[in-house]
């Protein structure tokens, strides 16, 4: 596992290089707290002197950014007098970065085998797995560690099974003798359809014994055939406190579940019971014949609704429960993994809608004007910009330089610059002096750099529409015709898809929604989009204010569009964003700028299934169901 590092904090940076150096040296090195740190993030004093470390978090900045950084840095490296000076970066070196910096560190620099780059670090964590633990930063990067503490978590969590499952042989009377007392009617019974209901008994049962009932449903046994059928009547009859009847169409129909159903009529008239049946409905339906009118739990419009409703009615019916504490049968797990799809131990490599963000400003600036200003011009001057402008009190946060606030602002105020803080800094922490929490940080830089996609996608020329979920923009006729073919793909590969077409006497238009993140990693999330607008002979077509016939289209048009397609056309996409270049450019100011990747990551499984009902590539390409139109609309080679 290759790391890069860019989701560590500056601080958790420093820490890590610590741990690894001095792991490598066979020493321990000082830490100090945040602030100032005199040009040093770590030292080892000896008799001969002192060893000072220094982290450099500059992955997005690059090896120019850092050879600078440590021009200006080199009269504090001079004035410490270390025996030794150890650098460490996040940023990958070439053997000239090498050269460069050991030129600007000067003679406390031994060799250039002291400056320890992005590739360096990784070797060092090759070589001591256990700073990998114990850095838990890292962990949302490596697959293999993630896998082994899950799954040792999840392991612990779950109860282990008895060796031989004894769920029904326990609810059996103890003795035959005609004076023995009778056993306690304490058991929920569970009457299903089987196998059509397994899922849902699989799900509600647990839940219930987390409340404190003692549940039973046939899934617990395996045994068939008639014994099997004596064994449930006999408990069913001296243990069923109540009994929960899943309710389908088909109920009526399965002659076991009509048996199991005379058995329980029985024992509720023994009992003089009228509510000791409790009819779950899970689809609307016909009566089951026997039950009347009852009124039953209605689970049609949600498991969990249904379920809150039950044991409100449970509550009600005093139906009893355990007097200590809950306890839930492991065999309900197990009996739900059996019906698992298998992992195989087989890598699988998975494309992903995530855009990483390779570089981003190192900081962005917070401006205040002197004097008294209107605090509602302002907003109207920021919102009106044209690059990302933030209000934060008296003042604006914002990537512009102070002489283009100057200009920009001056009918607004007097702007001078106040502070430029760190954006990573930001990110992950906040920044008290401005007042602002990490959330609501993480929050206004999102925003902005939702607001620099926006401005990217208008000055594309593409169709802006709002959804519930955000803005999205969308392939518009100035940059993809009706039925015209993208190219996209590796060379060698190239395929091509439609980002606009006629389906339905109605114009589909492909787009996405951009969403910014900050973890694992930074990155911007994309969601596939689908806009229609009715046809009426032009290239636009004519456009629906309909928001839930534009929702019902999208449920029937794009219906048959396989992940195959819906792939192909977020590439053909993203192709349209960023032509020749492998890199899409946001715009944060007139000099900065934040840079995603154009194609999507790719992550690797480190196991694999055996889908059902896959089918190969060229099947895929030729499936009747895509749109109506496969002979025309399908993915093909460019």
């Amino acid at each position: 596992m290759e790391y890069d590092f860019a989701n560590l904090s500056h601080s958790q940076f420093e820490n890590l290089c610590r741990d690894l150096i001095g792991a490598e040296l066979g020493v321990r090195f000082e830490a100090f707290p945040e602030g100032p740190d005199d040009g040093m993030d770590g030292r080892h004093v000896t008799a001969d002197g002192a060893i000072i470390l220094q982290a450099k978090h500059f992955l997005r900045s690059g090896a120019a950014k850092l050879l600078s950084k440590m021009k200006a840095e080199r009269e504090s490296i001079d004035a410490l007098q270390p025996s030794r000076y150890i650098l460490t970066t996040s940023a990958p070196l070439t053997p000239k970065n090498r050269t460069d910096l050991a030129s600007v560190i000067g003679p406390s620099l031994h060799s250039t085998g002291d400056i320890f780059g992005q590739g360096d670090l990784n070797g060092l964590l090759r070589k001591f797995p256990n700073i990998v633990t114990a850095h838990t930063a890292l962990w949302s990067q490596d697959s293999a560690v993630l896998k082994s503490i899950v799954t040792q978590a999840v392991s612990d969590a779950l109860p282990k099974p008895a060796p031989v499952p004894s769920s029904l042989a326990r609810l059996l009377p103890s003795s035959t003798e005609p004076n023995a007392e009778p056993p306690a009617r304490d058991v929920l019974f569970i009457l299903k359809a089987s196998p059509s209901d397994d899922e849902f008994a699989l799900w509600l049962a647990p839940k219930l014994e987390a409340e404190g009932y003692q549940v039973f449903a046939d899934i617990l046994t395996l045994q068939p055939g008639d014994r099997w059928r004596r064994e449930v009547s006999r408990a069913l009859e001296n243990r069923a406190a109540k009994v929960l009847l899943v309710c389908r169409n088909s109920t009526s129909d399965d002659q076991a579940m009509q048996d199991d159903i005379d058995i329980a009529l029985d024992v509720a008239k023994a009992l003089d019971d009228n509510r000791f049946i409790i009819q779950l409905k899970l689809e609307q339906g016909r009566k089951i014949k026997g039950l009347g009118d009852a009124i039953a739990v209605d689970f049609v419009r949600g498991w969990g609704e249904g379920l809150g409703t039950l044991l409100d009615t449970l509550k009600r019916q005093r139906s009893p429960k355990r007097a200590d504490e809950a306890v839930i049968d492991p065999n309900w797990e197990v009996f739900r993994r059996r019906g698992a799809i298998q992992l195989k131990n087989e890598p699988e490599r998975l494309t992903s809608n995530w855009l990483r963000i390779v570089e981003a400003p190192d900081a962005i600036h917070f401006y205040e004007p002197s004097g008294v200003i209107d605090v509602d011009r302002m907003k109207r001057f920021a919102a009106t910009h044209p690059f990302p402008v933030a209000v934060q009190g008296r003042g604006i946060l914002t990537f512009e330089s102070e002489n283009a606030i100057a200009d920009a602002f001056a009918s607004v105020g007097r702007f001078k610059l106040k502070r430029s803080i760190p954006l990573d800094q930001l990110v992950q922490e906040g920044d008290r002096k401005l007042g602002l929490e990490k959330q609501p940080a993480q929050n206004l830089i999102n925003v902005m750099l939702k607001q620099a996609w926006f401005a990217f996608c208008r000055e594309k020329g593409l169709i802006e529409y709002e959804f519930s979920g955000g803005s999205s923009f969308h392939a518009s006729p100035s940059v993809a015709a009706i039925g015209q073919r993208i190219p996209w793909g590796k060379q060698g590969d190239r395929r091509s898809s439609m980002l606009r077409n006629r389906a339905k006497g109605h114009v589909w238009q492909f787009g996405v929604t951009a969403l910014p993140s900050f973890g694992p990693f930074w990155h911007f999330k994309l969601k596939s989009r689908v806009l229609f607008a009715s046809d009426n002979g032009t290239v636009q077509g004519l456009e629906i204010d309909d928001k839930r016939k534009m929702h019902r289209l999208r449920r029937t048009i794009c219906k048959g569009w396989r992940n195959k397609q819906w792939y192909g056309r977020m590439l053909a996409f993203l192709e349209l964003l960023s032509g020749e270049s492998a890199y899409i450019r946001l715009r944060l100011s007139a000099s900065d700028e934040v840079v995603l990747e154009a194609a999507p990551i790719l992550f690797s499984s480190p196991v694999s299934t055996d889908l059902p009902d896959t089918q190969s590539g060229d099947d895929e390409e030729t499936d009747l169901s895509t749109l109506g139109r496969p002979e025309v609309d399908e993915e093909e080679p460019a």
